[in-house]
């Protein structure tokens, strides 16, 4: 029992107030907001995950399937478009040689190892050619080569006999064909990159063709740099060349993957003050498309999977010399 006095004091305390300062509800619903937002999260990483597995299931697909597919379905219509023509050899090259036909019509074909030739076609000696399509319009890959009569030791001709010189049209493509046909070229670029956004350069090599006539192997060192990011990044690609079609006969489309050596520098603060101590080095893959004209100019778009804060998207304009 309390005194008097003590049980008056405590009679005249105010009422404890035991209820918190804030709702419950308020953290109920803050935390449901987070879980919500963390499982949201969770699911876009997992389809950029996927999402970047399923590029690069399908870009490995086209590089390894398309050469055999194509080379499938076109089989019966290259055997079923087989043809001979007879005629003079007005122009020969590496890769190339064009044929005059007795009607002053001018034929080009290519060859590769496989075609049974002479070891050389002198101008003006007379020949059959057995062809087929080759995988670029406007030219006829060759099967084999039958000499009928040697080139005349005098190539003179009278007026009546002259040969018609070759087409301007058919000597542009024997040029690109013979450019094309190079082991080892060079290239520049440039472009712009988003995400962040940057200005970007570079050089590039191309060698091949490799494992099939359509892949090349395409190395290139890139230098980008924008308003807070500083980029160098060092590329392994592969390209395969799709072939040309009668409708788009200057280009050809092309796909391509590799991985990617990429340094990347941000800074914040005023000023650029760069150091390549500072820079951080992330490995990734990249994924690319494009279309390239026989003349060496090229378009692509690319993708870095993997090596973020690096572009997500870049727009290169090149050529190839």
């Amino acid at each position: 029992m309390l005194s008097g006095p003590t049980e008056k004091m405590i009679q005249h305390w105010p009422a404890l107030d035991l209820s918190l300062p804030f709702d419950l509800h308020f953290l109920d619903s803050a935390s449901n907001h987070n879980s919500e937002q963390g499982e949201v999260m969770s699911i876009k990483k997992s389809v950029e995950s996927h999402g970047c597995s399923f590029l690069i299931a399908l870009v490995c697909f086209l590089v390894l399937s398309i050469p055999s597919v194509s080379q499938e379905n076109t089989t019966s219509a290259q055997t079923s478009d087989k043809s001979t023509i007879e005629g003079t050899v007005a122009s020969s090259t590496r890769q190339t040689f064009v044929v005059r036909t007795p009607d002053n019509q001018f034929q080009l074909f290519t060859f590769n190892r496989y075609t049974d030739k002479p070891q050389t076609l002198p101008v003006g000696t007379r020949i059959r050619v057995e062809s087929r399509p080759s995988g670029d319009a406007g030219t006829r890959l060759a099967i084999r080569v039958t000499t009928l009569e040697a080139a005349p030791k005098d190539q003179q001709r009278t007026s009546g006999t002259e040969a018609a010189p070759v087409p301007e049209s058919v000597r542009n493509v024997e040029s690109d064909i013979r450019r094309e046909a190079r082991r080892w070229r060079l290239g520049v670029r440039a472009g712009a990159a988003f995400d962040p956004e940057l200005f970007m350069f570079g050089v590039h090599s191309q060698m091949g063709p490799i494992f099939s006539p359509r892949v090349f192997f395409r190395p290139s060192a890139e230098f980008a740099f924008g308003e807070v990011t500083d980029l160098i990044a060092l590329n392994f690609e592969a390209v395969y060349r799709f072939p040309r079609s009668a409708e788009r006969r200057a280009w050809s489309p092309y796909v391509g993957a590799g991985p990617a050596m990429t340094f990347i520098h941000q800074n914040f603060q005023a000023g650029r003050n760069i150091d390549f101590g500072n820079f951080d080095y992330e490995t990734g893959f990249n994924v690319l498309a494009g279309m390239q004209s026989r003349r060496g100019t090229f378009v692509e778009a690319k993708t870095s999977l993997w090596s973020r804060p690096a572009p997500v998207l870049r727009l290169i304009v090149g050529y190839n010399f």
